[in-house]
């Protein structure tokens, strides 16, 4: 998450930081409008900051830094025509709770849940399916504020052209004040997450790729280990988690993986070793639970998470590491079951190479599943 104080901006790891000269934080469109352009007619410059989940200096200012946060939420909602509009500075996890609130999902979502919707598709980001697009695809339409403060409404019917180069725009047309999604019914998936060969994972990558909803794995340097993982959608029950489980994710997985990576930045001659422990520690998930195995080494079984969860998960139980769960309310992984609704690596989905900041804990060993159409990113 980013760290906007006075004077003080820096993204998510503080790998980018800022001293801007002014913080802006409009409480509606019209003021947003207007703060924009009194500021344009002022020959300021304005960066808007969302979460600060790049790693780019996008935002990076001594000007002014404007932040939508005080913009969040569903606006409207039309199940028609399946589409929703939302307030530009809304996050991907709020979004995602809200719209299984009302039995709806995005189509597709990356790894983290912690930005905001005009950042997430102005960056381009993805998630996995070799059918799904990226964020943007999704959008049906955009209410821009453009430099002199006007709104701008466009669509592929209105304003074509400026709707498809504000699709990934990183901030260059406006601020993107509203966003008209396509949404979809959620569902369940059924995740599968093991160990394989890199070799047998190259050899085998079309096939992964066309015949599931969402294919991704990930290679340890060093080894010729991967973890492959897949997604797709089912009608299984839910599963259960438990106090071990819980536990293993949050302070095993985040707690052990952290420490890892910070040997591996502080020490870079132990990445080796640590790519090595980490391939070989991957879990081989083991028969449990009613659901029917898709493999030899490895099966589904249903799991509840807690009363206060409403949505359906899926559990792995494995030699090394038990309870797996993970869940998508977002489309992401589960706060109960992580550190937040859905993130780090292998929130709804993922870890990202082998090692991840501390500021994004990372479980390897399962990803996650979940009752919306969310799906992992790397």
């Amino acid at each position: 998450m980013a760290t906007i104080q006075a004077g003080y901006w820096s993204n998510w790891s503080g790998s980018v930081q800022s001293k801007p000269h002014q913080a802006a934080m409009p409480d509606s469109i019209n003021e947003l409008a207007r703060m924009i352009g009194d500021y344009g007619r002022g020959n300021y410059r304005v960066r808007v900051a969302g979460a600060g989940h790049s790693f780019t200096p996008l935002v990076q200012t001594d000007d002014v830094l404007m932040s939508l946060e005080h913009l969040q939420g569903i606006e409207s909602i039309d199940k028609e025509h399946g589409t929703v509009t939302v307030l530009g500075g809304t996050r991907l996890k709020r979004l995602g709770q809200e719209l299984f609130e009302h039995g709806l999902a995005q189509e597709n979502l990356g790894d983290i849940d912690v930005q905001s919707i005009s950042g997430a598709i102005s960056t381009g980001t993805h998630g996995t399916g070799i059918s799904l697009g990226t964020l943007s695809t999704q959008v049906a339409g955009l209410t821009l504020v453009t430099a002199t403060g006007e709104l701008l409404e466009c669509s592929p019917q209105q304003e074509p052209d400026v709707f498809k180069a504000a699709q990934v725009s990183v901030g260059t047309l406006g601020v993107i004040a509203k966003v008209k999604l396509r949404v979809v019914p959620a569902k369940r998936l059924h995740y599968q997450g093991y160990r394989k060969k890199l070799s047998d994972c190259l050899a085998n990558l079309e096939q992964y790729k066309q015949q599931n909803t969402h294919f991704e794995f990930f290679w340890f340097p060093y080894t010729d280990a991967v973890q492959a993982k897949f997604l797709n959608e089912t009608s299984a029950p839910a599963s259960a988690s438990s106090l071990w489980g819980d536990f293993n994710k949050i302070v095993l997985e985040n707690g052990v993986f952290w420490l890892i990576s910070e040997c591996c930045r502080l020490f870079p001659w132990f990445s080796k070793t640590a790519c090595k422990f980490s391939g070989t520690s991957i879990a081989i998930p083991t028969i449990s639970g009613s659901a029917r195995p898709t493999s030899a080494n490895h099966a589904i079984s249903p799991c509840i998470c807690t009363a206060a969860c409403p949505i359906p998960h899926i559990s792995i139980t494995s030699k090394r590491y038990s309870n797996v769960t993970r869940d998508a309310h977002t489309g992401a992984r589960c706060i109960h079951a992580q550190q937040q609704n859905c993130r780090s690596s292998t929130r709804a989905g993922t870890t990202s190479a082998a090692y991840a900041p501390p500021s994004t804990p990372r479980a390897y060993f399962s990803t996650t599943i979940c009752a919306s159409s969310l799906t992992p990113m790397l």
